[in-house]
């Protein structure tokens, strides 16, 4: 199984060559197929994820049907599945050839869209396209000189009247950023806003990890009248 410190060996090689996503795809293929070998892989939707779909902003009654959702940096599909599970029209995307192979094995019979992309290198055909976007984890191990050209690219996909809602490790503007996966503050979130977003609404809670792990959610709209 390869530890954290695997991944962050891994990551530092890679982005020192210039390369700032490629190890992604070196460390889902040394898996061999052992997803959980991966340590942030538990074959489950992110829990922060489910509690939103379960709370008053998206109830467990709603009918996605007819709109469209893209997840970002997918990873084995788990998000993607359970989007899709409740109606929405999910195009999930990751770097990792492999990764993406993996949800096609896991999930044979899915109507989820799969597809190897780069988040730097987004097709035009997803420009303004999705109703939701589902970002969580992709920023946090992205370095930092990259990652307003991610929020930029990941805001380019939300429709008029859309929204996107980002999950990522949290830390106050006074913190040190310490390691990989980097903790992002709230200034560095809102970002977004720079791209025609507006914030709706901003949670900070500790999850379920051991050690527990600070984490923020926030929903973010683009308004159909911009000002």
């Amino acid at each position: 199984m390869a530890s954290r410190e695997d991944v962050r060996r891994l990551a530092t090689e890679s982005i020192a060559r210039g390369d700032a996503t490629g190890w992604f795809e070196a460390l889902y293929q040394s898996a061999g197929g052992a997803w959980t070998n991966i340590p942030w892989v538990n074959l489950s939707p992110n829990p922060l994820l489910v509690d939103w779909l379960a709370s008053s902003s998206c109830s467990p009654e709603m009918d996605a049907s007819g709109l469209t959702c893209l997840v970002v940096g997918c990873g084995l599909g788990d998000d993607a599945e359970a989007l899709s599970a409740i109606g929405f029209d999910v195009t999930a995307f990751d770097v990792s050839s492999t990764a993406i192979d993996g949800c096609r094995s896991r999930f044979p019979r899915s109507i989820v869209e799969y597809a190897v992309a780069d988040v730097f290198e987004l097709t035009r055909r997803w420009s303004g396209r999705f109703d939701l976007v589902f970002e969580a984890n992709t920023l946090q191990v992205l370095p930092a000189d990259l990652r307003a050209a991610a929020i930029k690219a990941i805001a380019g996909t939300v429709a008029l009247d859309g929204r996107l809602l980002v999950i990522c490790r949290a830390r106050d503007q006074d913190e040190a950023e310490g390691q990989l996966p980097w903790p992002l503050t709230h200034e560095e979130l809102n970002q977004f806003c720079a791209h025609g977003l507006i914030e709706l609404e901003f949670e900070c809670d500790i999850d379920e990890e051991v050690p527990p792990v600070r984490r923020f959610r926030v929903l973010y709209g683009r308004p159909c009248r911009l000002e």
